[in-house]
């Protein structure tokens, strides 16, 4: 099969940063899925990685998470799927990626994709709802079913893949929804997503919540830079509040007052924790974007896909690995198509 593999840690400008290889044919274990790859899309961990180096004893890694395909084949253990099913997925950080004509995926965390969706738009969905849909109805103590009513929400990168799920799960949480975006097109995308304002990150916080009426929020999803907005969230979230974090921070951070004061929770999300550590509930994983499948049919959650690169070719992913890299995209930049 056709796979497109990062061979060290090079900057994506290199060109040999992606090359294109045959590999074999992958055959699945027990538990697997193995799908016909239609459609990828490309997140910060592709870059992150593609710029670390090799595991030990390997010259070549292939990578990508987000995939949207059609089955090809089942492992003797699985049930609920079969050869022909259309399915989405993030994947797994410890096996090979979806940027591969065929991917090998733990059937546990795949589902069916969305119906009303094509193999783009539902690719660009899987990673970023489940990061916002963990931490905030689970690493949190919230629910969907209106757990987030008579609360402020504040999302710090509101226009980023994830923020843009964060924004509409919280709409329909019940919070009142504050995101954050710094130009023109990125405060437009995050009121068309449903915030119920958009402040400019790029401008200390708190002058312009009281203006809006907030002296504190209750939540903070810090998607963006967690050393940078540490100390200022600290001042503006309530007592007894929540921060989420997606960031691995550059330095030590302060966790004493008014983080211990305020008896603020901090909460850390790795979508890819369950799967890496084979958690005994890695199969919440499928349901839940089970559940985020049926929200979109629904026409409760709609999609973050902004542009279509095609084909999926070692030009096109280089140019969405600069895109991403350059942390100036809207929603989700996806490849479709061999």
């Amino acid at each position: 099969m056709k796979a497109i593999v990062t061979t060290g840690p090079r900057p994506a400008k290199d060109p040999r940063a992606l090359e294109e290889r045959d590999l074999p044919m992958p055959a699945p274990g027990a538990g697997d899925l193995r799908v016909r790859i239609e459609a990828v899309s490309v997140n910060p961990v592709d870059t992150k990685l593609r710029r670390a180096p090799l595991p030990a004893g390997t010259d070549h890694r292939v990578l990508g998470f987000d995939a949207a395909g059609t089955v090809d084949a089942v492992g003797d253990a699985v049930r609920g799927f079969a050869p022909g099913d259309r399915v989405y997925y993030a994947g797994d950080v410890t096996r090979a990626g979806s940027n591969a004509e065929y991917q090998l995926v733990d059937a546990r965390i795949v589902a069916r994709a969305p119906a009303s969706m094509d193999a783009a738009q539902a690719a660009a969905l899987p990673l970023t709802a489940l990061t916002a849909w963990e931490l905030m109805f689970e690493r949190m103590p919230f629910s969907i079913e209106g757990g987030g009513t008579g609360r402020t929400l504040l999302v710090i990168g509101g226009a980023g893949g994830v923020g843009s799920m964060a924004i509409q799960l919280g709409r329909l949480a019940g919070f009142r929804v504050i995101a954050t975006a710094s130009r023109e097109e990125t405060r437009a995308w995050c009121s068309g997503l449903g915030a119920h304002h958009v402040v400019d990150h790029r401008q200390p916080l708190a002058p312009q919540l009281q203006a809006l009426g907030f002296e504190a929020v209750d939540v903070a999803l810090n998607l963006a830079d967690t050393d940078h907005y540490w100390d200022a969230l600290g001042e503006l979230l309530a007592p007894q509040g929540h921060v989420g974090l997606v960031v691995e921070p550059t330095g030590a951070l302060r966790i004493g007052d008014p983080y211990k004061a305020k008896c603020i929770g901090i909460h850390w999300e790795f979508m890819f924790a369950r799967s890496r550590f084979g958690t005994a509930d890695i199969a919440e994983q499928g349901r839940i974007l089970a559940r985020v499948a049926a929200l979109v049919d629904a026409g409760r959650l709609r999609g973050t896909l902004t542009e279509t690169l095609q084909p999926i070719s070692v030009d096109t992913l280089r140019e969405a690995h600069r895109r991403v890299e350059g942390g100036r995209s809207i929603g989700k930049l996806v490849l479709a198509g061999w």
